[in-house]
């Protein structure tokens, strides 16, 4: 496999069971039989069965269902918690993909100090460690000279805003201050991979929507990659850029959040997306209608049915100009986060991962087309009226 398409995680056919009598479990599993099917004859618990998916390198997977759907003990392979009894576990690891269900020790503590690192539900703070201390403790067990580590360990203190608090000890701060400081320890040991296992559910609502924004914020620098499990939909729309939902062992599916939003693969998927906000989840790459099916007259797009607003784009698809009633217009360049564009215009462009909050916002200030380009200014489609009413009815647009 080349490098550059290495994923950081792999799971291939895996599956977990818990208890004595896996072989036969495991033979109930290919017949198709049910988690409590398999419990009943066996009194082994099946924990995962058939996940196969890819985390890539630099993006936030989650891990979302209900309890007892899984979702931890997948996360606990990765690093050889749990024992996996059938398939692989594929991580990046000095540039080679190496299984750990079946690696030697010597690899595997290997993987776990430099590699892999874990941020816990229950912060996991030694309390008569500081905090200095505790955020560098595996600098320390990689063997680390002091002042290299308290170096490294100020620099990621500073970075979730406890330098203040460095010669604080676990009791003298708050649960969320807790918890930053198991993201400082996880972000000292510069390991690629970070295992999250509901690192802010036992905070409340307002340190833990706090600490998901910025999570997000520092992932925008240090680019790691992260398998977070979560029980919390909103948290999983929110932060996942990919996100596999969980039953009975089973990923029922996997995909975008816009996608699990708009495409709920089964009736029980479709009940847990019932009631999100499509607001905070849907984007304009999600709701537009692409380039591809917008109508053409000549070498100009039309925007509008009734032939009205006309774009012409250049040869790479980059909006030109727009003609309004057959006289020269204008286009505006909105801001992609706040809904505003900067002056008047007759046809807004805007980014393509606009949220639709966003174009909402945009709509009512204007009311004109909204023009939606990529990173390189080529047209990728339009989001008008329609396509924001149907992101508002969570309705996709069929494909094509």
């Amino acid at each position: 496999m080349a490098e550059t398409t290495l994923p950081a995680i792999e799971f291939r056919n895996l599956d977990i069971v818990f208890g004595e009598r896996r072989a036969e479990a495991l033979r109930l599993v290919d017949q198709g039989k049910t988690r409590d099917e398999i419990l009943q004859a066996t009194n082994a618990v099946l924990g995962a069965a058939g996940v196969s998916f890819t985390v890539d390198r630099g993006e936030i997977c989650v891990l979302m269902g209900l309890s007892g759907s899984g979702k931890s003990t997948i996360l606990r392979a990765v690093n050889r918690l749990n024992d996996v009894a059938r398939g692989e576990v594929l991580v990046r690891h000095r540039e080679r993909a190496i299984d750990v269900a079946a690696c030697d020790e010597t690899t595997l503590r290997d993987i776990r100090t430099h590699t892999v690192s874990m941020v816990f539900q229950q912060f996991a703070l030694l309390p008569w460690r500081t905090v200095r201390q505790n955020a560098g403790l595996g600098l320390e067990l990689q063997g680390l000279p002091v002042a290299e580590r308290n170096r490294i360990v100020d620099e990621k203190l500073a970075m979730v805003g406890l330098t203040k608090w460095a010669d604080k000890y676990a009791h003298e701060l708050s649960g969320g201050m807790q918890q930053r400081v198991g993201l400082a320890r996880a972000f000292a040991t510069n390991a690629d991979i970070l295992l999250m296992d509901e690192p802010f559910s036992a905070l409340d609502p307002l340190i833990r929507t706090k600490l998901q924004d910025e999570l997000l914020e520092l992932q925008k620098s240090i680019r790691k990659t992260i398998l977070f499990v979560s029980h919390d939909l909103d948290e999983a729309l929110k932060l996942g850029n990919r996100i596999a939902i969980m039953q009975d062992g089973h990923i029922v599916q996997w995909g975008r959040p816009d996608d699990i939003l708009l495409r709920p693969a089964t009736p029980y998927v479709a009940e847990f997306v019932r009631h999100m906000n499509p607001l905070n989840v849907l984007r304009g790459s999600a709701v537009m209608r692409p380039l591809h099916s917008l109508k053409r007259e000549g070498d100009m797009l039309l925007l509008d049915d009734a032939g009205g607003v006309r774009l012409e784009v250049d040869s790479a698809d980059r909006p030109v100009c727009v003609r309004i009633e057959g006289h020269g217009g204008t286009l505006g360049h909105a801001d992609g986060e706040e809904g505003r564009v900067p002056h008047a215009c007759d046809v807004i462009v805007a980014p393509v991962d606009l949220k639709l909050r966003a174009a909402i916002a945009l709509k009512r200030q204007t009311n004109h087309p909204i023009l939606l380009v990529d990173d390189l200014g080529r047209l990728a489609g339009l989001c008008d009226n329609e396509e924001i009413y149907r992101g508002l009815l969570q309705r996709a647009e069929p494909r094509a």
